[in-house]
């Protein structure tokens, strides 16, 4: 597949909204904590934000797609079990929320199986889509996730709105330009950290930010962000990512809200990832 045809592919004009459940997981996988805090943060997204986004989302008639760790899975079935019959989608997120580029292959390989043993003992199916924790990737997450049968990613960053097809094989280094790899059959729903909750919400005193900004300010830039969107792009997807420990808060909730209805607008329909994962395949097949 030639650039121009990646940038010639077009899909409707959708908002996603995504959460990724990570309750305790990111916290004793990904950020290696022991902290008895963190760990409650967590269990305050499983058993009290989840709840109440649940409710929002029935409210307010939206689909949505859950990415949800098989750790979370296995940690508070319950919870899951209540996003399952919700009618949402569930995504693969690695069994303990491991970031890809700290695994070799055999161990990113373990995880990604272990991941999708826990969703079809939720649901009863494999997962079609994946969500790398960190949205980060390893040299091998995409030939991994062609090889047990992923159909679309939602981690990377090379669009904005626009559903584009992966690539495997790239390469670089400092004394020239970087190498494009080749294009596969994984359809990449793009993502950005400026619409994640994490960077504006996540207070984390270890990492690289600490974020507890307002929800007023996070709204106007999430809505502003959207009315470019609506404004200036004809086709395309909208992927929100959010995370039921920060935004089941009241005022963070109240603040989504708020949004939802600002992007309730003609031609704009709420769907879940891999429903337009699927519509923009369909669309634009894999040569």
């Amino acid at each position: 597949m030639t650039k121009s045809q990646v940038l010639s592919a077009k899909s409707s004009r959708s908002v996603c909204l995504s959460f990724d459940l990570d309750a305790i997981s990111v916290w004793i996988g990904s950020m290696g904590s022991r902290s008895p805090v963190n760990i409650s943060r967590g269990e305050f997204g499983a058993e009290v934000g989840t709840p109440r986004i649940l409710e929002m989302l029935r409210r307010l008639d939206v689909p949505s797609t859950w990415f949800i760790p098989g750790h979370t899975i296995e940690t508070f079935p319950e919870t899951c079990r209540a996003v399952v019959e919700a009618g949402h989608e569930i995504g693969h997120h690695n069994y303990l929320h491991e970031n890809p580029r700290t695994l070799d292959e055999a161990a990113e390989r373990a995880v990604i199986e272990r991941g999708i043993e826990c969703i079809e003992r939720l649901t009863g199916s494999p997962p079609r889509g994946f969500r790398s924790p960190a949205a980060d990737h390893s040299a091998n997450t995409v030939r991994l996730l062609l090889e047990f049968g992923l159909s679309y990613d939602s981690s990377l960053m090379a669009r904005d709105f626009e559903p584009y097809y992966a690539r495997v094989g790239d390469s670089w280094d400092a004394n020239g330009p970087f190498q494009f790899g080749e294009h596969v059959d994984l359809v990449e729903m793009p993502v950005d950290w400026s619409l994640d909750d994490w960077p504006y919400f996540g207070l984390n005193w270890n990492a690289h930010h600490v974020g507890l900004r307002s929800a007023d300010d996070v709204f106007s830039v999430w809505a502003s962000e959207f009315d470019y969107f609506d404004e200036r792009v004809e086709e395309g997807v909208f992927v929100m990512m959010l995370h039921p420990q920060l935004m089941g808060r009241g005022h963070r909730l109240l603040m989504l809200e708020r949004l939802v209805e600002h992007m309730r607008r003609p031609g704009i329909e709420f769907r879940q990832l891999g429903e337009v994962a699927s519509a923009w395949r369909a669309a634009n097949p894999f040569d």
